[in-house]
């Protein structure tokens, strides 16, 4: 029996798929937890049109990260802390301090997770701070680092 499943499910497939089982694991298994529908000509034209659904939203966030990391490239935020001898500051500039300040400034809510540090900014002075908006857009946000 041919069946759509409607989640991924160990050694039979993953969601989406259209595999073929045997009667008796479909309709006792598959079908009673509902893991599975049978594949009719409606289902598979369901599951055409949510594939086609899903496709157009990820091509929409696609362009919506490409617009905000063109946005980004061309700003740039200022973050003031206090500063000890030699232009080093007390302490160092977090991730989480960086996507509030572009909350702040520019008014972009950025996740702080997105935000990618090797180390944490320890000087005074501007740097380039890659955003990672998706997973083929990466943009580079200028951080000015001044003292109170």
């Amino acid at each position: 029996m041919k069946v759509i499943l409607l989640e991924d499910v160990k050694s039979v497939g993953k969601k989406g798929e259209i595999v073929e089982v045997s009667d008796g694991y479909a309709r006792n298994v598959l079908l009673k937890k509902k893991q599975a529908v049978e594949a009719t000509g409606k289902n598979r034209n369901d599951l055409k049109l949510q594939k086609a659904n899903q496709e157009k939203v990820a091509a929409e966030n696609l362009a919506a990260a490409k617009e905000l990391g063109e946005k980004l490239e061309k700003a740039s935020v200022t973050i003031k802390v206090k500063v000890g001898e030699g232009g080093r500051l007390f302490g160092s500039i977090s991730n989480k301090e960086i996507a509030e300040a572009v909350k702040n400034q520019l008014g972009y809510e950025i996740d702080k997770k997105k935000i990618l540090l090797t180390t944490p900014l320890k000087n005074v002075g501007s740097m380039d701070v890659a955003v990672k908006l998706h997973t083929k857009v990466t943009a580079n946000l200028k951080v000015n680092v001044e003292s109170l």
